[in-house]
């Protein structure tokens, strides 16, 4: 008896239908394997968006990608760039796009240069207006954000990270300035950069409207007779939480003022807010929240983990110490009862909680929260030019009382 055969096609036609599949699949394949990128198609990164963030401080470039890039980077003189290998990208209209992303006025870009250099590798080129130092690094996906190519370029000329000292480093042979000097005041603008902090509903961006105040309150400070301010950052750019206290330490501030304008979780909280530092945790689970979502910032910004000194924000920690804090709760209440002839005040008195930008171990140092921009009205204040002036009138109403109440520390002219 004859095995009997399955239905379909004859076992002839099955065959040469296979055969006529795997001469198409090889084709295919062949045809693919000569098309630019092709090798590394299945797993290539996305290109998500380029940005470019200049600053006197330092230019950031960015290339956010759904994937980790592989790249080289290399630098190049005479005339000075800087020239980024993507491995394993076919040249697209996001990454064409960097070039259009650089300001005629960037301080240390003159133009970018992108091409498809090898079948497999994109080539970016910076032509640099003068020599810079190059630093690149990779973020792993935070927030809104993928994974993100930094290259920052700082100037040459750029001195050294300040180092960390205390008053008791002092040698007992330094001499003090005993004349009348102007007392100096740090203002901190919150976030910046590829961090642009809370965003109303309206795409009001908070980086935006604390710097537009801080500058309001930095020009205030300047037509004083008796203060100067410095800033911590004076553009759109991206500073590291440490960083912040390190500046401000290093001009030597008398105090510092770090300004937000914060987001929460429901549309209906409002008022203005000041916070202090605490040692044993935070005031209320507000202002822990807060505390949280605003030690957030070096995450989002994209601080390079691997090359920032891990040992500053612990160190700054322990030495702070209950006088600073004392002063800075005395100095928070006075901008306080300012706020409160602008603004609902949120919360009771002076709150406190562990805010890294709050570290410094011998600067009066407050947080202030000039409204909640989550909130539809509050973010239509923060839009009002009336109204950001009047919380820098404020917060220098505070700041004035307080120098009045409290004489400043003796400086060593060593």
């Amino acid at each position: 008896m004859k095995p009997m055969r399955s239905a379909g096609a004859p076992a002839s036609s099955r065959s040469l239908t296979a055969r006529r599949r795997w001469l198409k699949l090889s084709a295919s394949l062949l045809l693919g394997s000569m098309t630019p990128g092709f090798s590394r198609a299945s797993s290539a990164p996305v290109i998500l968006g380029v940005r470019v963030w200049p600053a006197s401080d330092y230019t950031r470039v960015t290339i956010e990608s759904t994937r980790p890039l592989d790249i080289a980077e290399h630098q190049l003189p005479a005339p000075d760039r800087v020239v980024l290998d993507l491995r394993g990208l076919a040249l697209d209209p996001q990454l064409r796009a960097l070039i259009s992303r650089v300001r005629p006025n960037d301080p240390h870009i003159r133009e970018v240069r992108v091409g498809q250099f090898t079948p497999d590798v994109v080539r970016v080129v910076l032509d640099l207006k003068g020599a810079v130092k190059p630093k690149v690094f990779s973020t792993a996906p935070t927030g809104k954000y993928g994974y993100r190519l930094m290259l920052d370029l700082y100037p040459e000329s750029t001195p050294s990270a300040p180092s960390i000292t205390t008053i008791s480093d002092q040698p007992a042979t330094s001499r003090y300035d005993l004349q009348t000097r102007k007392l100096i005041v740090a203002i901190d603008p919150g976030h910046g950069g590829e961090d642009p902090g809370a965003i109303g509903g309206e795409g009001t961006y908070e980086k935006h409207v604390v710097l537009d105040i801080a500058r309001r309150l930095r020009d205030k400070i300047a037509a004083s007779p008796h203060m100067d301010a410095m800033m911590t950052r004076d553009d759109d750019f991206f500073v590291p939480l440490g960083t912040r206290v390190e500046k401000a330490r290093s001009a030597r501030a008398d105090i510092f003022v770090s300004i937000h304008a914060d987001a929460f979780t429901t549309p209906t909280a409002h008022g203005s807010s000041v916070f202090a530092l605490s040692e044993h945790g935070a005031s209320s689970e507000a202002a822990r929240w807060i505390a949280k979502s605003e030690n957030a910032a070096d995450s989002l910004g994209g601080l390079d983990l691997k090359g920032a000194n891990a040992s500053i924000a612990p160190v700054l920690y322990d030495m702070s110490t209950t006088q600073q804090i004392d002063d800075s709760l005395k100095y928070g209440s006075l901008v306080r009862d300012a706020l409160g002839k602008v603004n609902h005040l949120h919360g009771v008195g002076v709150e406190q909680a562990g805010f890294a930008v709050l570290k410094a171990p011998d600067i009066p140092s407050i947080l202030v929260e000039t409204a909640f921009i989550s909130n539809p009205d509050e973010e239509a204040k923060l839009k009002s030019e009336s109204y950001r002036q009047s919380m820098a009138d404020a917060i220098y109403d505070g700041i004035a009382k307080y120098f009045s109440t409290k004489p400043p520390i003796k400086r060593s002219l060593v």
